[in-house]
């Protein structure tokens, strides 16, 4: 007798849970790209967080434009690693440094705002 195979219908990500995706996989990546200046981060969870970020940004690319979620993904991972840097060197802050980062986020939340169904 021949088994039948039943196929799944494919079920389509949300839009919502595929931006989570981008920021869950742009907050692991502060965490794996400080981890490779840092010692306090173990190497197993620099490891972990590489490979979870870039899972979570390729599930989001099913869904989401994939140079909105780039772009998104590498703004977030500029911004927390600035952000890291600033914290763990004493607060080496400047003025031009601070109106930069925050550039950089108006530009992120400007790229989400804008992304939808600008690209295929």
């Amino acid at each position: 007798m021949e088994a039948k195979s039943v196929a799944k219908p494919e079920v389509r990500m949300s839009e919502g849970r595929a931006w989570l995706y981008v920021i869950l996989g742009g907050v692991l990546e502060i965490v794996w790209a400080s981890g490779f200046k840092y010692d306090t981060i173990p190497g197993i969870a620099v490891l972990i967080a590489l490979l979870t970020s870039f899972e979570l940004i390729i599930k989001a690319t099913k869904v989401l434009p994939v140079g909105t979620v780039y772009a998104v993904f590498a703004g977030m991972g500029t911004l927390g690693t600035t952000v890291v840097e600033m914290i763990m060197s004493g607060g080496e802050v400047s003025l031009l440094r601070i109106v930069f980062i925050l550039l950089l986020l108006a530009f992120i939340v400007g790229l989400k705002l804008s992304g939808k169904g600008s690209e295929t």
